[in-house]
C-alpha cells in the first residue's frame, strides 16, 4: 500500500487549526519537562475546563452522574480522567492512554563532591538512552527536595535566558583517539554522565568573627575540608542561601537533568517540532486535548497519563500499579454502579488506544527499516498492532475484528493513518503499557505520532501528525464501541 503525504489534504480552516494546536502543545512540552510538571499542566488545564478531583468529591460524599467530568491524581505523578458517558459503566469505556516520563538523568542520593576544581552532581541515566548524545549540551535542573518537617522545594534550573545551565564535559578531539576506538556504546560510561555545576571555590573570610568561622567550619579539621573542597562548599552554600537546601537533603529528592531550551519549529518550512520528551508527551497532550474537546457519549471516556513507562511502567506511580482499578472502582462507586463484578465487566468491555509514538522511517538509516512496515513523517497516525522485541515478546497484538472496527471508526471520521512496526524483526524493539491493559480483556491497540531520532535529547515530529493523531484520537473517544466487536 502506497504511504502518502497528508499536508496536502487539509484546508486553509485546517491548516490554521494545526498551527494553533501545535503552538499549545509547544506550551505543554516547555511546561512539562517532568512527570511532576506534566501533572501540575494538566490538571490547570483540565480543572478551567470543568474537571473535579475524585479525592475532594470522595470527602464530601457528591455522587455522580452523566456527563460529570472527574479526575484522579496518584503521587503526583500521574493522573486520570473521566467524562461520565450515558450507558452504565458495565457497558465498557472509551479509553486513551499514554506515558508523560522520558528518558534523561536522574541526580543520585548522595551526588555533590568535587574533582580536579569542578564541582559535579552524580547521575544515573534514566530509561533507554545513546549516553553519547547527552555531553556538551546545556543542561537544565528541574524537580523538588522534600526536606525533614515535609517541606517541599521547588527547582527549575536552566530554563530561562538567565538562568545558568549544566552540562557534562567530553574528551577533546585532539586526545581522543582512544576514546573514538570504542564501541558506541562504551564511549562515554554511564558513571562518567555527571554534570559539572561550579567551578569557583568559596571564599572565608580569615578575618571573620568566630561566629561566622564557627558556621562554615566546627573545628581545624573541618576547615581544612572545607578548604580542600572549596568549589563544593561553594555550591552549598548558593543552595542554602537560594533555596535553604542542605547537602542531606539530597537523600529525598527527586531531581531530573533534562535538555534546556524551549520546543522549537523545525525547517525552512516551519513543518515539524523539535523538542525534548515527545515520547511520549506528544501523545500525552493529544489525548488530554481530543478528550476535552469531545462532547458528552454513550460510552465513559478515560484518559489514562502514567509515569514509569520507559523503565517497564514499574512502581506506585505505572501502570502495573492498581492506582488505575481502583480509581475506576471509585469513580463507579460515586456513581452507585460499584461491585466487584461490574468493575470487572466495565475493563473487560473497554476499548482502548495506547497511545504511544512509533520510530519514523529516516533515510540516513534505511537499513534499519522495513519500508513497507514502518511510519513515515507526514503519514498521519499510526497504528501499530504490535510492539514489543523480535519475535513479538511483550507485545499486546491487537485481534483483527478490533483493528477493523477502529479502521471503519477512522474511516467515518476521515482520519488519515497508516500502519508500522518499530524497525526490522531482529533490530531489537520496544513496549508500551497496551499489554498491561490487555490483561482486563479490553481491545487494545498501539497508536501514535512517529518519531525521529527517538529518546535523544531532542527529538522530531510533524506538526501534521500531531495534528491527525488529536484528530483520530476524538474520532475513537466518540465511535469506538465494544459491542460492535465482541
Amino acid at each position: 500500500m502506497e504511504k502518502k503525504n497528508i499536508w496536502e489534504n487539509y484546508s486553509q480552516k485546517q491548516l490554521k487549526e494545526l498551527e494553533n494546536l501545535n503552538l499549545r502543545y509547544r506550551k505543554f512540552l516547555d511546561g512539562g519537562k517532568t512527570e511532576r510538571e506534566c501533572v501540575d499542566y494538566i490538571v490547570n488545564a483540565i480543572e478551567a475546563e470543568g474537571y473535579r478531583e475524585l479525592a475532594v468529591l470522595e470527602k464530601e460524599g457528591s455522587g455522580l452522574k452523566p456527563g460529570d467530568k472527574v479526575y484522579s491524581v496518584w503521587m503526583n505523578k500521574s493522573v486520570i480522567m473521566f467524562q461520565l458517558g450515558d450507558q452504565p459503566f458495565c457497558a465498557g469505556m472509551n479509553i486513551l492512554g499514554a506515558h508523560i516520563d522520558s528518558p534523561r538523568l536522574d541526580i543520585k542520593q548522595n551526588p555533590l563532591y568535587e574533582d580536579g576544581g569542578f564541582a559535579y552532581l552524580d547521575t544515573h541515566y534514566y530509561g533507554g538512552v545513546k549516553k553519547y548524545q547527552w555531553v556538551t549540551i546545556p543542561l537544565a535542573l528541574h524537580g523538588v527536595v522534600v526536606k525533614k518537617d515535609g517541606t517541599t522545594v521547588e527547582l527549575n534550573v536552566g530554563e530561562n535566558e538567565d538562568d545558568p545551565v549544566f552540562f557534562v564535559s567530553d574528551l577533546l578531539v585532539h586526545l581522543a583517539a582512544e576514546q573514538l576506538e570504542k564501541k558506541a556504546s562504551k564511549v562515554i560510561e554511564g558513571e562518567a554522565l555527571d554534570i559539572i555545576v561550579g567551578s569557583k571555590p568559596i571564599v572565608i573570610d580569615k578575618k571573620a568573627d568566630k561566629k561566622t568561622e564557627k558556621k562554615h567550619a566546627k573545628d581545624e579539621k573541618d576547615a581544612q575540608s572545607a578548604a580542600k573542597d572549596a568549589v563544593k562548599e561553594g555550591i552549598l552554600h548558593i543552595l542554602q542561601e537560594s533555596y535553604g537546601i542542605e547537602e542531606e537533603d539530597f537523600i529525598s529528592a527527586e531531581l531530573e537533568v533534562v535538555p534546556a531550551g524551549s520546543a522549537r519549529e523545525a525547517g525552512f518550512d516551519r513543518s515539524m517540532i523539535l523538542a525534548y520528551g515527545q515520547d511520549d508527551r506528544v501523545c500525552a497532550f493529544t489525548s488530554m486535548q481530543a478528550m476535552l474537546d469531545t462532547p458528552q457519549t454513550d460510552r465513559t471516556l478515560c484518559c489514562i497519563l502514567v509515569d514509569k513507562e520507559e523503565i517497564g511502567s514499574v512502581g506506585a506511580t505505572g501502570m502495573q500499579s492498581r492506582f488505575f482499578e481502583n480509581a475506576v472502582a471509585e469513580v463507579m462507586n460515586l456513581a452507585g454502579e460499584y461491585s466487584e463484578l461490574s468493575l470487572r465487566r466495565c475493563l473487560a468491555k473497554s476499548c482502548m488506544l495506547s497511545s504511544d509514538v512509533s520510530s519514523a522511517y529516516d533515510p540516513s538509516y534505511a537499513s534499519s527499516f522495513d519500508k513497507k512496515n514502518v511510519a513515515y513523517l507526514g503519514g498521519g497516525m499510526v497504528l501499530n498492532k504490535f510492539t514489543g522485541a523480535r519475535g513479538k515478546s511483550g507485545s499486546n497484538d491487537a485481534n483483527a475484528e478490533y483493528i477493523a472496527h477502529i479502521r471503519d471508526v477512522f474511516e467515518k471520521g476521515k482520519i488519515h493513518f497508516q500502519t508500522a512496526e518499530l524497525g526490522k524483526v531482529d533490530l531489537g524493539g520496544g513496549g508500551t503499557i497496551a499489554y498491561i491493559l490487555a490483561r482486563y480483556g479490553m481491545s487494545v491497540i498501539d497508536s501514535g505520532v512517529a518519531v525521529l531520532n527517538m529518546h535523544a535529547p531532542w527529538e522530531a515530529t510533524s506538526k501534521a501528525d500531531v495534528y491527525e493523531v488529536y484528530r483520530g484520537y476524538k474520532a475513537f473517544a466518540a465511535g469506538a464501541d465494544a459491542e460492535k466487536i465482541l
